[in-house]
């Protein structure tokens, strides 16, 4: 069993803001499996379903980004995983608009959910999936940035980009961290259209 977690902050004010990349990516492989996010359990919304395979839970916590930890810790606990078993989807400002990372494990590197989860495992040992959101032009504010909107003309690139990173998530699941890497993680971003 595998727990997929996508970051993010409850609200529909933050509903199609980069820093909720991880609840967007979350609800599309949820679609995708013909599932929705209802139960609550862990200070999550989760559903269970079959992926690549493997026995899934997905979740989107709703503790509000900084306090993400408490409810990884817990899924993890209530069904009996380690951190190797889990998987989380996420923004990164670092990385350019429509590209993927993904690695086996590693610091917070700025991200206040991821650095929660680590705090809370004490352990730094989960894949994550970090989906690009870095701005275009340098900006003065980087939390306003994060919790605004994505533009309208971004919108088909965010789309390609979570359609990749659902597929990111299946080759980890049947061919592993290192093959989903490869293919991955060298991506350009693609070019609006």
């Amino acid at each position: 069993m595998k727990l997929i977690v996508g970051l993010g902050n409850p609200g529909y004010e933050y509903h199609l803001t980069p820093h909720n990349l991880g609840f967007m990516a979350i609800d599309r492989l949820a679609e995708s499996c013909g599932k929705e996010l209802s139960r609550r359990e862990a200070q999550a919304l989760t559903a269970s379903t079959e992926m690549a395979g493997e026995h899934i839970v997905l979740a989107k916590p709703q503790t509000f980004m900084n306090l993400s930890g408490l409810a990884v810790a817990r899924l993890l606990q209530n069904y009996e995983l380690a951190p190797r078993d889990l998987l989380v989807l996420v923004d990164e400002i670092e990385i350019p608009l429509g590209m993927l990372r993904i690695r086996p494990r590693g610091s917070a590197g700025g991200h206040n959910g991821l650095k929660s989860i680590i705090g809370h495992l004490e352990a730094d040992d989960f894949t994550r999936l970090r989906m690009g959101v870095g701005p275009e032009r340098p900006v003065e504010d980087y939390a306003s940035y994060l919790l605004k909107p994505f533009r309208s003309s971004e919108m088909g690139l965010v789309a390609g980009m979570l359609d990749q990173a659902c597929e990111a998530v299946r080759v980890v699941l049947l061919e592993g961290v290192q093959k989903a890497m490869n293919r991955f993680n060298r991506r350009v971003p693609p070019t609006e259209s």
